[in-house]
């Protein structure tokens, strides 16, 4: 088997002067579009075979920036450059191809348009009609020779651009939040339809699965949408809803043990653990399994038509005329009246807390909070005082289920039996020590006054 990675060229600034083509560097945002991709080529393993590069600047710099973030690599034994990739016909790209020799296994091409696109469609016709800088395709080619190559002849295994790769670069082209004018219906309703662009505008980062933040946004959007839902139907039934927020409600729900990996993996990585290198690199790569495991069967979810189904009919029913008649009732008068309900409920749990209270009574008074939170935000007028305290209780709870969720998956653990005893002795003594922060949280918590004053 034979793989081909194509990289098109990072942004670029635009000649000036007597600046040729050839010598265009990167902007600043080209040179965040390269980093972002550097993971990508590593997962993809783009960077275990030859690495061939054109010598204009801009493709020079962003292998520079790709090679930036991989301190423990050297690509140097790998990189070639060549004036031959230099192109932008693929008639050229594909003689170059076609001449690697046969025992070159994989190659990373980062060049130019519309070659490389060019070449990308010769190779598979379901490769997409453009390919946006700093992108990157890769194909396999079953027992086929470079030299006898023929139009079709490979399989596209993966297509990913910055924008999926880095939260960060998709920021800039997400849909735009809705601004606060109008009256609360048409507010809510723009918020609704917002929220629903999000999560669609997100599916492609959560599938590619290397920045994180995209779930959580994702999650973050599902339990907005599901909130107002909800707030929705305390003041006025609405035929439908109920059925359609449980779908939310299961989408969010098929998220939570992935989110919680991410969360653990990266603690990992930003702490230091009381764990030796092995023990904490063996509960890494274990987590890690989990981590595919359930960022698979998340994938497979999102491509089922019943998914796509689901999204579609949620997005109608905003617009339905039922919702904008339910949305109607929904005043500041009586969205507060709802806000005020749950601010009690609030408290009342929050009283009867102690300090044996088991962790779940306190994973429910966050998620009581986080209605709350998603209900204070649907009126502009929400004094900023009352948010930040939402936000402050919204920490400290999340930094209790945090230790609460890192003890369940050192329990998990500790309890596989094909695991090394030593490592798992390392982590049950880590998780014991994680009882005392948890105190802390909790003894902070019991210290809080009630929000109703």
């Amino acid at each position: 088997m034979r793989d081909i990675y194509l990289m098109r060229h990072a942004k670029a600034k635009q000649p000036s002067g007597d600046m040729s083509d050839h010598q265009r560097p990167l902007r600043k945002r080209g040179k965040r579009q390269a980093a972002a991709m550097a993971p990508v080529l590593q997962r993809w393993q783009a960077l275990e075979g030859e690495v061939c590069v054109s010598k204009a600047v801009r493709t020079r710099e962003t292998l520079d920036e790709v090679a930036a973030q991989l301190p423990d690599h050297t690509l140097t034994h790998r990189v070639h450059f060549d004036e031959a990739l230099y192109t932008f016909e693929v008639e050229a790209l594909l003689a170059w191809l076609k001449a690697l020799p046969d025992g070159v296994g994989k190659v990373l091409v980062i060049g130019h348009n519309p070659a490389l696109v060019d070449l990308a469609r010769w190779l598979n016709k379901a490769a997409p009609p453009s390919l946006s800088t700093g992108s990157v395709l890769h194909f396999s080619l079953l027992d086929t020779y470079w030299s006898s190559m023929e139009q079709g002849c490979a399989e596209l295994v993966g297509h990913l651009s910055p924008e999926e790769a880095s939260y960060p670069l998709f920021k800039r082209l997400a849909p735009k939040p809705p601004d606060h004018k109008g009256d609360m219906a048409s507010r809510v309703r723009a918020m609704l339809e917002h929220q629903y662009q999000m999560i669609r505008a997100l599916e492609p980062g959560v599938i590619a699965g290397i920045d994180p933040e995209f779930l959580h946004k994702y999650r973050v959007n599902l339990r907005r949408s599901r909130a107002v839902g909800e707030s929705l139907r305390a003041v006025t039934k609405v035929p439908g809803l109920k059925r359609r927020l449980k779908r939310l409600k299961h989408r969010a729900q098929a998220t939570s043990d992935l989110r919680d990996l991410d969360v653990f993996l990266q603690d990992l990585v930003n702490t230091s653990p009381p764990l030796s290198s092995d023990t904490r690199q063996g509960l890494k790569q274990w987590l890690q399994a989990f981590q595919r495991e359930q960022h698979q069967a998340l994938c497979q979810q999102l491509n089922t038509p019943t998914y796509a189904e689901q999204l579609q009919d949620w997005q109608s029913f905003i617009a339905s005329d039922e919702v904008g008649k339910a949305l109607a009732k929904l005043t500041p008068t009586r969205s507060k009246a709802v806000l005020d309900e749950r601010i009690a409920r609030h408290d009342e749990e929050l009283a009867a807390l102690s300090s044996e209270a088991t962790d779940t009574a306190l994973h429910e008074l966050r998620k009581g909070l986080k209605r709350i939170r998603y209900l204070a935000d649907l009126n502009p007028e929400t004094p900023k005082a009352f948010l930040s305290e939402l936000k402050h209780r919204q920490r400290l709870l999340g930094d209790f289920q945090d230790l609460r969720t890192r003890q369940a998956w050192l329990d998990a653990f500790c309890a596989s039996p094909d695991n090394d005893p030593r490592q798992k002795q390392e982590c049950s003594q880590w998780r014991a020590s994680l009882e005392e922060p948890k105190q802390n949280l909790r003894k902070e918590v019991l210290a809080l006054a009630p929000l109703a004053r």
